[in-house]
Formats: structure tokens, sequence, C-alpha cells
């Protein structure tokens, strides 16, 4: 009996492989398909330049915040819109130098850009230095969060700006000073100056726009949906 009902039980099979169905693409369907891809990338390359280096004015703004990082010819384009506005101030920010402090009576970006400002022909009274603290990261958030409790502890009231930043950083910054200063119910618009060091509509063939476009795509990400203090 115990050998009958030994020979009774049987041992699972192992399959390793299957037949089953699948859809594919036919030749039409892989043209179109690549042909969308395509598409999609061409315009991913045209379009994404212009939205990182966003330029969304307000008119009615009395004051500029200048990022205090910039080149100097963007300095220049900051000048020339104070110039050519209704502003009633400029106001730099930045964080610590990374380099030279030791060589010159600054410490921030935001006092560098200031005097360049005023070396440039502004009046002194219309240029004010907001340096931000040292950090290690979130440097473009750190800056922001600095002027908006300078912003409280001023005299100044506000009901919109215009923030002038470089090139295809303008995006995330902009995003950053809207968030930071939405609790003070101030309006902020952007202004992005151009870059020198490759042309912005042929960013793709220069290393310099390749790496800079990427960056700040992926940086704008980040500060978008990941950690907006970025």
């Amino acid at each position: 009996m115990q050998i009958k009902n030994r020979q009774r039980l049987k041992l699972p099979k192992i399959r390793l492989i299957k037949r089953q169905q699948m859809w594919t693409l036919t030749v039409q369907g892989w043209m179109i398909a690549i042909a969308s891809v395509v598409a999609v990338i061409i315009f991913a390359i045209t379009h994404i330049h212009p939205f990182l280096a966003v330029n969304s004015p307000i008119k009615s703004a009395e004051v500029l915040v200048v990022e205090g990082w910039l080149p100097d010819d963007a300095l220049q384009e900051a000048l020339a819109e104070f110039k050519s506005g209704n502003y009633r101030q400029i106001v730099t920010t930045g964080g610590t130098l990374e380099q030279g402090s030791y060589l010159i009576e600054y410490n921030s970006f935001a006092e560098v850009s200031a005097a360049t400002l005023k070396k440039l022909g502004l009046a002194p009274d219309k240029v004010i230095a907001v340096p931000a603290p040292f950090v290690i990261k979130d440097r473009s958030y750190a800056s922001a969060a600095e002027f908006g409790r300078w912003l409280s502890n001023s005299n100044l009231k506000l009901e919109a700006i215009n923030l002038l930043s470089w090139d295809a950083h303008t995006r995330r910054s902009w995003l950053l000073f809207k968030r930071v200063l939405a609790p003070h119910h101030i309006k902020v618009g952007a202004i992005a100056a151009k870059s020198q060091y490759y042309n912005s509509s042929q960013w793709w063939r220069y290393s310099q726009g390749v790496r800079t476009v990427i960056d700040e795509a992926i940086a704008y990400i980040y500060a978008q949906f990941i950690n907006w203090k970025a």
C-alpha cells in the first residue's frame, strides 16, 4: 500500500519558459513612434532655454533685486534696467565670497555687486547690499530668505519687485523668491540677463550652453517637485 501511495505522488514540474501572445508595433507604428520622439526632442531643445531664461517683468515694480554673483556684463544690464524703469532702489543679494575675500574689503557677492554698480555710475543711496549667511547648500534659497527677512525689518512697503538673474538660472530663482515672498503678498517679476558665453538660440552647439541648460533644468525640477529650498 505504501508503495502505491508513493507512486501516486507527483513532483511539481519546473517550467522556465512559456509561450505567450503580445502586441507589437507595425512598421508604420514604429515610424510614427520614432517621429513623435524626435519631434518631442526637437521641441524640448528649442523651447527649454526660453523657459529657463524667463522674462516676465512687472511694470509697477519699485525695487529691482539683483543676484550678486552675476558677471559684470549682467550688472551693466541691471543698471540699464534700473534707469529705464520706475525703480526706487536696487537691492543686491548673495552669499559669502568663495575666493578673493582676503584681497578686497568685501565679504559677499552682494557687497561686490553693489560696489560694482556704484562704480558704473549708480548713486550710492540707490543701492543696498543684503548679504546672505554662509551655507553649504540651498544658496539661492538662502539669498531669497535673507532678502525676505531684510524686507520685513525695513520701512519699504512694496507691492511688487523685479528679480534680475542670469540666463537659465532665472526660472529657479524666480520660483524661490516668489515662494519666499508669498507670505508678504509681494508680486515678483523676472528678468534674465543674457549670457555672453554662448548663443542662447543655439545653446546645444556650445559646451557651456549644454552644461548650463542641463544643470539648470535638473535643478529646477528638483526645486519644483522635490525640495524647493534649493
